[in-house]
């Protein structure tokens, strides 16, 4: 859910790009953000899971195996955290995310510094 809806309770015309990013994440590291904590924001926990553990093994789902395109998985994660910025003014719009994916735009880097995080993560993660 949006950030925006969840604290305001209106949505945006960027709330669905929001859901397109956490949707990706979900598909490319194959977790669901809904089976982990429910107090933690919605995506926080995958932010975390690709930002701050570069390591492969810990954001790509172990049923894909050898057979999956890194360079494309990475892009996509970028994508989806560009996606699922807090800020709806912040995240990309539909067509610039098309774009991006498409190979027509960069992909910015995004960084999460969990310091700057209201959530308790521990080391869950």
């Amino acid at each position: 859910m949006a950030p925006e809806y969840e604290l305001w309770g209106y949505l945006t015309e960027k709330a669905d790009v929001y859901s397109f990013g956490v949707v990706a994440l979900e598909i490319v590291s194959g977790k669901s953000n809904t089976n982990y904590r429910p107090q933690i924001n919605v995506s926080v926990f995958l932010i975390m899971l690709v930002s701050c553990k570069r390591k492969e093994t810990y954001w790509r789902d172990p049923k894909l195996g050898s057979e999956f395109n890194k360079e494309e998985a990475e892009k996509v994660i970028k994508v989806a955290l560009l996606c699922t910025n807090a800020s709806a003014v912040l995240r990309p719009t539909t067509s610039e995310v098309v774009s991006m994916h498409e190979g027509q735009t960069t992909v910015e880097e995004v960084f999460f510094d969990p310091a700057n995080s209201d959530d308790d993560l521990g080391n869950d993660i």
